[in-house]
């Protein structure tokens, strides 16, 4: 099963995930590549950093399952090179990614998570060091990247509470392994 954690910048993906991938062993969690440079303290294991032809010379050997530009950058998901038997694939991509997975997978599982409020994703942006012109491009751009979230279906999760929201992901996954449609009210 592929599961995809999408949403704008700034409403905790990369945070959620990581608790989630604690949590449940039988998840693994795809790193993707990108041509942005690392911001101030993020983690050196945060993305796969690489310079745009060797970002472009991948995307020419189809080595990505969805890739994208974004704000200037190139996002990509690789193609694994081997999953490891009984786990299911996580995916923490933006949503221009998503909706290229739903297009090669269209049984995936599509969460699309929110912050509670606009100030508090701003807040969340400007907390790990995007500029203040980041912040404003990033929150211009969540208003369409969640309209399209939401066009392909994606079940919305508002990440106010961490806990609650890595709860509330785990009985979705939960429900989605068991073969149900997971429910989209929490």
């Amino acid at each position: 099963m592929i599961i995809v954690v999408s949403g704008p910048g700034g409403v905790g993906k990369g945070t959620v995930v990581r608790k989630l991938v604690e949590r449940d062993p039988a998840l693994w969690l795809s790193r993707s590549w990108t041509t942005r440079p690392r911001r101030p303290g993020e983690p050196a294991d945060a993305y796969v950093f690489v310079d745009e032809p060797t970002f472009r010379r991948r995307v020419a050997e189809g080595g990505f399952l969805e890739h994208a530009e974004f704000l200037g950058h190139l996002y990509g998901t690789p193609v694994p090179d081997e999953l490891p038997a009984g786990h299911d694939l996580l995916l923490e991509i933006d949503v221009q990614g998503a909706e290229q997975v739903r297009a090669r997978s269209p049984e995936a599982l599509l969460v699309l998570l929110v912050a509670p409020s606009p100030e508090e994703q701003a807040a969340r942006l400007t907390g790990r060091g995007d500029s203040p012109e980041q912040v404003e491009r990033r929150l211009a751009k969540a208003g369409e990247e969640i309209a399209v979230a939401r066009r392909l279906g994606a079940i919305e999760v508002v990440n106010d509470r961490l806990e609650d929201t890595v709860d509330r992901l785990e009985e979705l996954i939960r429900q989605a392994r068991a073969g149900h449609r997971p429910d989209p009210m929490p």
